[in-house]
């Protein structure tokens, strides 16, 4: 990988002026979260733009995405721009906690920063992208149910032992946790990151793991079905 660029199959993220780099949460994120043709999107903090790309790619109607920090802001526009979905992508360079649409979402997807109570570094878009003082979970839970269509949801992707604290959140703002998929390296292993779905109706919550290596050490079969769209090596 370079640092400059990360390729996929159908498009590139150049990411030269973006604090955080292409990674694995924001791909698991953009695969996983539940999506069908013809939907709204909205991505909160996109970064590189990589989760707008995508849903686009998964057959979103429209993808507004949001970013607060305006070189990224900048890039990811260039990013969707040259992507193959360009009339579907629109970029906003935007505090999510003032802003504002004309309809509600369907999917409102964020790979938020999640960094509290930690040592900052001295690249201030990088503490932007990592720490949750520029966007708290209280500010996403409550923008995102006031932006949520009836039957939309809210996808988020964190530490495991955050997502306990978020669902709280969440709850108080009438979201309640619909689907739980704790992400495991290996067999045996604790749980390093949760792919988490909130509706603002109740429905009893879907629960499971993804393992990305079993006891091989060779990736699993579910891993590369859910990433198979995107990744070239697949």
């Amino acid at each position: 990988m370079s640092n400059q660029y990360f390729d996929f199959k159908r498009f590139r993220i150049e990411q030269d002026r973006c604090s955080m780099k292409v990674g694995t949460d924001g791909v698991l994120l953009g695969a996983w979260f539940p999506m069908e043709w013809g939907k709204t999107v909205l991505d909160v903090g996109c970064g590189t733009g990589l989760v707008a790309i995508m849903a686009a790619q998964r057959g979103a109607a429209s993808v507004t995405a949001v970013e607060i920090d305006p070189q990224a802001a900048q890039q990811a526009s260039g990013n969707a721009a040259n992507s193959p979905w360009k009339d579907r992508i629109s970029v906003q360079c935007a505090d999510f906690a003032h802003f504002t649409a004309e309809f509600r979402f369907d999917r409102i997807v964020c790979n938020p920063p999640y960094f509290r109570d930690s040592l900052r570094c001295p690249d201030e878009g990088r503490n932007t992208a990592r720490h949750n003082d520029s966007l708290s979970y209280e500010t996403l839970a409550r923008c995102s149910a006031a932006l949520l269509a009836p039957d939309g949801l809210l996808c988020v992707v964190l530490p495991f032992d955050a997502a306990g604290d978020f669902t709280r959140c969440a709850q108080t703002f009438g979201l309640n946790l619909y689907h739980e998929t704790d992400v495991i390296t290996a067999p045996g292993k604790q749980p390093k990151r949760s792919l988490l779905a909130y509706g603002l109706g109740y429905s009893e919550l879907r629960k499971d793991v993804l393992a990305i290596c079993g006891s091989d050490g060779k990736e699993t079969s579910d891993y590369i079905e859910l990433v198979r769209d995107f990744y070239l090596k697949y």
